[in-house]
């Protein structure tokens, strides 16, 4: 603490600070500002100037309390004046986003022997008692303390009930997604300075700032105002970096060698014993190699720069970052790949940050933000022999890729008087979606299942084609999106009264996904008993001989659409005395999604969502807080949902019986058809849907309610400590069914002839659940009949549930210039039927359109733990400063297991009644809901870092080194699902991991800052 010249009364300040009663705050979830708040002798002045020149003022009232509402983020001096006299000031003041600063002064008798005190604002209340939120912020200092990955996932997982989602998943530039509070990882909404940056292609992720360029980043697990929404998950909201009137320059150099990394593990196939009638469907890969990881790593180089500083000092700012990554490495394809091959790969993922700040005048604030962040993807597949274990020559090349956005905004502020605040934000989001296969030969198709190739026709040596790439995109694909919010405060006695509208629209250009090459793929496959069918529900019989069979697969989803979310809001912040303040919030969200022609699907309106949250200072002096928090949230579907469900997509199968391999493309020859042809268990043929009969007539949007009741208490001087309960229950989901036969048996018992309108050839878009009603074409052309479907009309025989409990309890020491540390533990459970928008399991990311609920069979016994419950999570990290030049810091995370899968054919007698194939909570004849099979292994991960910044440099010069898993921990993180190929044939890769921890690696850096 500096306390000037005069130390005694600086602490009677301290002691003031440490008394204070409720201020104002804008406590709004994906805010730029906060507020500043406290006690002062009545009618005097406070004036609060921040180094960026912003200047606001504010008269104490007859109650000895003044507030400062819509501060920017930064650093402030804070002074009393009286007579025009300043006799009084706080020098840098922090003031944190959506939060309160208390800043209170000396009685008038005191403050008339002061002539100026400066006391640093590091005294004020460690307990912030004017939000009623759950939320996490961790600043620019922080930081750079801490030894964390450089992604806001990363940040965001040191939150409490924040933990890592699927790693089939990933973001638009390649990031790991998270799971708040059991939610699936595409219910998360990301904002930069205010505004959305979250995907608007299929809401998975969104694009984060250059790592030096984020001054605050918040986490918010729960409870946020009534001005946001769009999540049922969490929200990630970070805060740029601003110039200010003095100007900053930096730059660091960033360095992980992969000499210094440790190699993934090598991957067997399992060997287990099988249960009698089921065999392998190779017998002689059991406990071979699958896949070698040796000399898998990487070297990543990072170089950023910065520059921050006035260029009309007072009025004008620029802060300017750039962020330049290159990550190089060597991957080693699986044996029973399409191509064994070893790739060299290249990542470049640059990022840029321009934030310009105009103080029109003292009432007035013009903003502008470019933020940008790209990944490509380049490399070369280089042939690789198994038997030998040697590189081969240079074949070909993997798939390139470009994704990422350009995102533009601007805001504008104005203080119109002491009470009233307006302000307004535009932004665009250009988002890149790029790629092809350089020099491949599109002529020849995908293959896939090699090593199961009849060896009769083989001699045991898989034939290839060398083609790598199973799916493709079109050259056109891109997508964008528009946002507009304009948001009016007022203050009105003991009332922060808000209202403002939030819109975002989207569209999409020829997204989705195709099959590579002639427009198809092979794949070949082999069952243990020949003499059965493959489907006998479908037609497709046995394939006799030895059992091996192949099938032609079809698969094109690429169409345009676009999306509108439109909401309006009120919310009153009520600040009911000196010790209680209470949210009160409504919200109205509506969605529309279009078809490739701007034909509506979804429209939903009249989605209310109301908030009420408390804050209750127990002894008044911001020591004891107790708050809660209801609430409402609504969540849209995002334009990738009418990929499948509103366009003209196919999904076919045809299966044949082959006497030869052609020795140059490797496709069957000697076909001879095991069924009627092509096969669709979803009827997903190429034609394109009626729009008004896609979705339910009635249909709701995914929505979710939640509570929260905790507590947060000074311990001493020095600690915290606090605990929190949290529940959430999903109320609605969205998925599509696509048990036509159901349909047709209930219209015919409503009254409906189908002879007399057009059946769904596709799937439908629904509430599981709930009671439906589908509109069905009259064939004459005049008009639509209507069918409506309950819950055990479509077989089912639970309704979609989720729903989440969780104890947080932490432990805190705030940074005293010494050390921080902080504790977490959080005990939860996730459970239910239904995991949200995507299906983890097997890494299905078709938003709202996974596999759960197309039939009632697919959803047997699927009650059971979900696949982001981890019930027990501990989490800590700190920092110490052992001497001015050295500080050691790190971070620790230990979870249990997600929940073992297991998914095979359907029933006791391996049957595929949907075509489905191994898709079914069966695994050899007995049901196998989630959680009833164990866990994954728990996984911890022990992070360390060392930073030194010399005496001779002014500690302007910092040397960094950072120690990721340094216990070399790899434990499986995914494991495989499908338990079968065919009816009673066991994968030979089921249970094996996919995916594993990242193994242990060194991160070296150089910064300067001056």
């Amino acid at each position: 603490m500096k306390v000037g010249n005069h130390r005694r009364h600086g602490y009677r300040l301290l002691a003031l600070a440490c008394a204070t009663t409720f201020g104002f705050t804008d406590a709004s979830a994906q805010s730029t500002t906060g507020s500043i708040s406290g006690q002062a002798q009545p009618g005097t002045i406070i004036t609060a100037t921040s180094d960026t020149g912003v200047t606001r003022k504010a008269t104490v009232g007859d109650s000895g309390r003044y507030t400062i509402n819509t501060l920017p983020v930064g650093s402030y001096t804070v002074t009393l004046q009286r007579d025009d006299t300043t006799v009084d000031s706080r020098d840098k003041v922090q003031v944190v986003v959506n939060s309160n600063t208390e800043v209170s002064f000396a009685s008038e008798v005191n403050a008339k022997s002061l002539q100026a005190i400066s006391v640093n604002a590091s005294a004020i209340p460690r307990i912030d008692v004017s939000t009623v939120d759950s939320r996490t912020v961790i600043t620019a200092k922080e930081l750079e303390r801490l030894p964390i990955g450089r992604t806001a996932e990363a940040i965001a997982t040191l939150a409490p009930g924040v933990v890592a989602g699927s790693s089939y998943f990933a973001g638009p530039t390649g990031n790991a997604l998270v799971s708040f509070g059991g939610s699936s990882v595409s219910e998360n909404a990301y904002y930069i300075n205010g505004f959305n940056s979250t995907d608007p292609l299929n809401g998975l992720g969104g694009i984060g700032l250059p790592y030096g360029a984020i001054d605050q980043q918040e986490t918010f697990t729960g409870g946020y105002s009534a001005k946001y929404g769009r999540s049922t998950g969490g929200v990630i909201n970070q805060i740029g970096k601003r110039g200010t009137n003095e100007w900053h320059f930096g730059a660091q150099v960033q360095w992980t060698p992969g000499s210094l990394a440790s190699d993934p593990r090598n991957m067997y196939y399992p060997n287990r014993p099988l249960p009698e009638g089921y065999g392998y469907a190779d017998g002689t890969l059991p406990g071979t190699l699958f896949r070698s990881r040796r000399d898998n790593t990487s070297t990543i180089a990072t170089y950023d720069a910065y520059l921050g500083g006035p260029l009309i000092k007072d009025k004008l700012f620029l802060f300017a970052a750039v962020e330049a990554q290159k990550q190089n490495g060597q991957s080693t394809s699986s044996i029973a790949s399409s191509q064994p091959a070893i790739t060299n790969y290249t990542y470049q993922l640059p990022k840029r940050y321009v934030k310009l700040d105009w103080n029109i005048n003292d009432s007035n604030i013009l903003e502008f933000t470019n933020a940008s962040s790209k990944n490509s993807y380049n490399s070369n597949l280089y042939a690789y022999d198994y038997a030998t274990a040697q590189r081969g020559a240079l074949f070909g090349h993997d798939l390139s890729t470009k994704t990422g956005s350009d995102i533009y905004s601007g805001k504008f502020t104005s203080y119109i008087t002491d009470d009233l605040t307006f302000s307004a934000t535009y932004d665009v989001n250009r988002a890149i979606d790029y790629s092809e296969v350089s020099g491949a030969n599109t002529s020849l198709p995908f293959l896939s299942g090699v090593t199961l190739q009849d060896p009769a026709i083989t001699g045991g040596s898989p034939i290839r084609n060398g083609i790598t790439t199973s799916s493709v995109k079109s050259p056109n694909a891109h997508y964008s999106s528009r946002g507009l919010r304009m948001d009016l405060e007022y203050k009105l006695g003991s009332h922060l009264l808000s209202a403002g509208i939030d819109n975002i629209n989207s569209s999409a250009h020829d997204e989705g996904q195709q099959v590579f090459g002639p427009g198809y793929a092979w794949v070949y496959g082999k069952v243990a008993d020949p003499s059965k069918p493959i489907n006998p529900d479908y037609g497709v019989g046995a394939p006799g001989g030895s059992g091996y069979y192949v099938y032609r697969y079809i698969y094109t989803t690429t169409t345009s659409m676009s999306v509108e979310q439109k909401a309006q809001y009120i919310e009153d912040h009520w600040q009911i005395n000196d010790h209680w303040l209470l949210n009160i919030g409504l919200r109205n969200d509506q969605f529309t999604n279009y078809n490739f022609a701007h034909q509506s699907f979804v429209h939903n309106t009249n989605q209310w969502a109301p908030r009420l949250g408390f804050s209750w200072d127990v002894l008044g002096g911001s020591t004891f807080k107790v708050f809660g928090n209801l609430g409402r949230y609504y969540l849209a579907l995002p334009n990738s949902v009418a990929e499948r469900a509103a366009s003209g997509s196919t999904y076919t199968t045809e299966y044949f019986t082959y006497s030869g391999i052609d020795p140059s493309s490797g496709a069957p020859t000697g076909l001879k058809p095991l069924g009627p042809g092509p096969v669709s268990a979803n009827n997903e043929y190429g034609q394109a849907p009626n729009p008004k009969t896609v979705a339910a007539k009635n249909l709701r949007s995914q929505y979710q309610d939640e509570a929260i009741l905790g507590f947060n208490k000074t311990l001493g001087n020095d600690w915290l400590y606090g605990a929190k309960i949290t529940v959430r229950k999903l109320q609605t989901a969205i998925d599509d069914v696509c048990d036509t036969d159901r349909l047709v048996q209930t219209a015919i018992a409503q009254g409906v002839d189908p002879d007399t309108v057009d059946i769904p050839e596709g799937c439908l878009i629904f509430n599981p659940g709930r009671t439906n009603t589908f509109l069905l074409p009259n064939s004459n052309g005049n008009g639509f009949s209507e069918v409506t479907m309950t819950n055990s009309d479509w077989g089912f025989t639970n309704n979609a549930k989720r729903k989440y409990y969780a104890l947080d309890l932490f432990l805190e020491h705030p940074f005293d210039g010494k050390w921080q540390g902080r504790i977490d533990y959080t005990f939860s459970r996730s459970y239910g039927n239904t995991e949200g928008q995507v299906l983890s399991t097997i890494g299905q990311d078709d938003v709202s359109k996974t596999q759960d609920w197309d039939f009632w069979q697919l959803m047997e016994y699927s009650n059971g733990v979900l696949s982001n419950d981890r019930t027990h999570q501990f989490k800590a990290y700190g920092s110490y400063q052992i001497t001015p030049e050295w500080l050691i810091s790190g971070s620790l995370q230990v979870t249990s297991g997600a929940p073992k899968v297991c998914l095979g054919y359907y029933g006791s007698d391996d049957s595929d009644p949907v075509l489905y194939r191994s898709s079914y909570h069966y695994c050899a004849g007995k049901p196998t809901p989630l959680g009833s099979l164990g866990r994954l292994p728990w996984t911890k991960q022990l992070n360390l870092g060392a930073t030194y910044r010399p005496a001779f440099a002014d500690n302007k010069l910092a040397l960094n080194l950072d120690i990721f898993n340094v216990l070399n921990d790899r434990k499986p993180t995914v494991l495989d699902a499908t338990y079968e190929t065919a009816p009673y044939t066991v994968s030979n890769t089921y249970g094996m991991p996919l995916y594993l921890q990242t193994p242990r690696y060194v991160r070296l850096s150089a910064s300067y800052d001056w």
